[in-house]
């Protein structure tokens, strides 16, 4: 944990919190004077970034509610813009628009990216730019795979304020069908290898 993250989350009450719970003593130094980074990505992130397909994004409306959203694409369509900057073509969903109706009164957003066949974690705090499709045709070009089949309405670009590993306590094992189909593909090797020295047998026999 580094301390860009530890300054945001670790509010008054949250203090109290670990206080009462026994915790605080552990998390102090992460807000020391000598504790540092957190709010950079480096080439660790910033790989760990592209290879995700999918993230959760939470937002707070004017009335304060938490707003948390799932947000899907093609592998690495949340890209690195920078070392303090990712950004993200938005596609046209549901036509609710409350992620883009709350970042209108409110900049801040989190993200959580999930690794679930390594059980990794990546938790983004930062604060939200809306770009419309067609006061900067460029950027969403940039952002666009063209042989994903959505029609981008938007850009979302965050400025990181901070960023941090969880660990994989928790996390469940899942696999998408791409990641089965690269695990499965020896077994399907040795299956057909398999089916046809049977079929040799088989013939050998007759």
């Amino acid at each position: 944990m580094a301390r860009a993250f530890a300054e945001i989350a670790f509010t008054p009450a949250v203090r109290a919190a670990q206080e009462k719970q026994g915790s605080a003593a552990s998390y102090t130094k992460f807000l020391s004077a000598k504790a540092t980074g957190g709010d950079e990505l480096t080439p660790a992130e910033a790989a760990f970034i592209a290879e995700r397909d999918s993230f959760f994004q939470a937002t707070v409306s004017e009335t304060g509610w938490p707003y948390v959203q799932f947000r899907g694409g093609p592998v690495g369509f949340l890209k690195v813009m920078g070392d303090k900057t990712i950004a993200y073509a938005d596609f046209r969903g549901n036509r609710q628009y409350v992620s883009v109706g709350n970042l209108s009164t409110d900049d801040r957003v989190s993200l959580i990216l999930l690794d679930y066949p390594n059980r990794r974690r990546l938790k983004v705090w930062g604060r939200a730019r809306i770009v419309d499709r067609d006061s900067d045709p460029d950027l969403i070009a940039h952002l666009h795979d063209d042989t994903y089949r959505a029609r981008p309405e938007r850009a979302v670009v965050i400025t990181i304020e901070a960023f941090d590993w969880n660990c994989p306590q928790h996390i469940p094992q899942r696999f998408t069908i791409a990641e089965l189909d690269h695990q499965l593909a020896p077994l399907r090797e040795e299956l057909e290898r398999l089916r046809a020295e049977n079929d040799r047998l088989k013939t050998g026999d007759s």
